[in-house]
């Protein structure tokens, strides 16, 4: 306990100071070195080479985990939201300018407003079952009602032929998503113009803030 209350306070100091831009670094590097040769690429390189060998080090043995798990808890606190946060990649320029036409844009608090064909969308193409906004719904793996959805919507916002959804996720991983589409009177099926998944945004302008500000992550294909 003695040497994890010393790490942690250690941690805290170099914070304040210039160091801490150094430690950035390095943790980050750990992260790029454990996904190519597993969590020992994060021990030091003399505890990698000389681990101890004699009966009594397993109090050694006992300071090397504390000191992996603190620095995996740090690696996961610094990298984990620069993962979470990117530039917006695929989302095509005549699209993004449209959307960032607020003026154009009308929210909508009720799936009943809005087509069945967006709502298969935000259901992977099933039945479309979306939970109203604050309503129960299956918010994790555990399955309290099978009746429920395990999606709810959050809102939705129309403009002409685009439609912006905003809902989350349940399951093991609870998630927001955004789901940008476009079905004007003539098309038979909507097209699927992006995707993207980022934090619960209370209204179509806090939407356009993250999309400016590039807090919404469209690189990976994430379940929908």
């Amino acid at each position: 306990m003695l040497a994890q209350e010393r790490a942690v306070t250690e941690f805290r100091l170099l914070e304040r100071t210039k160091r801490m831009k150094r430690l950035r670094a390095l943790l980050i590097n750990g992260v790029a070195a454990s996904l190519c040769r597993g969590v020992p690429a994060l021990l030091p390189t003399a505890a990698r080479r000389h681990p101890p060998r004699r009966a009594g080090s397993a109090v050694a043995t006992t300071l090397r985990i504390d000191g992996m798990a603190l620095g995996l808890y740090l690696l996961l606190a610094i990298a984990i939201p620069s993962l979470c946060c990117a530039d917006v990649t695929k989302l095509p320029v005549e699209d993004r300018k449209a959307l960032q036409d607020a003026s154009r844009f009308h929210e909508i608090r009720a799936t009943s407003n809005l087509p069945p064909a967006i709502l298969a969308l935000c259901d992977g193409g099933g039945d479309g079952k979306l939970a109203e906004p604050g309503q129960k719904w299956n918010a994790t793996d555990v399955i309290t009602d099978p009746a429920l959805p395990g999606k709810r919507l959050i809102w939705a916002a129309v403009g002409g032929e685009y439609y912006v959804v905003h809902y989350e996720r349940g399951g093991i991983d609870h998630s927001f998503h955004i789901l940008v589409a476009k079905l004007s009177k003539d098309d038979a099926k909507p097209k699927v113009v992006w995707r993207a998944v980022g934090r619960p945004f209370k209204d179509y302008a806090a939407f356009l803030g993250a999309l400016r500000s590039g807090k919404l992550d469209d690189r990976l294909d994430y379940p929908h």
